[in-house]
């Protein structure tokens, strides 16, 4: 095991939700829940994740060769594949069992982890809608967003417009400045009550619907802004047949000899919670 992992906190024991925090997440299609994970457990595996986002990071050019996407933060997928000790925090039960506790569902299983690194002086992230990218026939998804580090209120976390997890499919537009200007607009001309929970400490998470419209600030100071997301989705799912190159890629990627109306599981995804088990 690298990294000795198995003397590193297990994240197995339960995070306790109130109904109050259930039913908000249902209506809202987003919450925050403080100390998700706590300062012991977030130090042991930040220093872990840091050095692998730093050996996987393919992404050499000054930020102001990128374009707006490319701006927006360092990300890296399923680092967790890279890792036994960050396969050990990915595949958390404590994260899981809320997942499913708040989308009210008896199973999940992961789509994939992805470290998100705002670097100083990154750019903002446009508003968007995670499921467009992912070719699954369900409505149960969600993401843990994590910091890793204390985000001041000027960086602040994500900012979610409340409710549009009801709406469904809104735009296919990928992440980018067009998908900014039109879902603006969108929320704007709807009146859509919109929400950003400022500074957050290490371990705090917030959880997002997949079909909830989101955004993010840009980073303003000098610290990196490191976070942790984890996709989780309702077991069981099938595939969708791609309906665009989004979904297209997703698709070969993550599920490679998989095809539409396939079972939605394979290696890469396995059941993280099981309230049956």
């Amino acid at each position: 095991m690298d990294r000795n992992s198995g003397s590193l906190p297990d994240l197995q024991q339960s995070y306790e939700l109130t109904e109050e925090q259930i039913t908000s997440y249902g209506k809202q299609g987003h919450i925050r829940l403080r100390g998700v994970a706590d300062q012991v457990e977030v130090n042991a595996y930040r220093p872990i994740i840091n050095d692998l986002v730093r050996q996987l990071n393919k992404n050499s050019r000054p930020l102001e060769e990128r374009d707006t996407y490319g701006k927006a933060f360092i990300q890296i997928g399923n680092v967790w594949v890279s890792s036994e000790a960050v396969q050990r925090f990915v595949f958390a039960r404590r994260f899981a069992k809320i997942a499913a506790e708040l989308m009210g569902v008896d199973r999940v299983r992961i789509y994939a982890d992805q470290a998100l690194f705002k670097e100083p002086g990154g750019g903002h992230t446009p508003w968007h809608q995670d499921q467009i990218y992912w070719p699954l026939d369900t409505n149960h998804t969600i993401t843990m967003w994590m910091p890793l580090v204390p985000i001041p209120e000027e960086v602040g976390s994500m900012t979610f417009a409340s409710g549009t997890h009801k709406q469904g499919h809104i735009t296919k537009q990928v992440i980018s400045d067009e998908s900014h200007r039109t879902l603006k607009s969108y929320i704007e001309d709807k009146g859509i009550e919109t929400i950003n929970y400022g500074g957050m400490s290490a371990g705090d998470a917030t959880f997002h619907a997949g079909w909830t419209l989101h955004s993010a600030p840009s980073n303003p100071t000098e610290q990196m802004r490191e976070v942790m997301t984890i996709i989780y989705y309702a077991d069981p799912t099938h595939l969708l047949e791609p309906d665009s190159n989004a979904r297209r890629n997703d698709l070969i990627n993550w599920f490679p000899g998989l095809q539409g109306g396939d079972r939605a599981e394979g290696p890469t995804h396995p059941i993280l919670f099981d309230r049956r088990a």
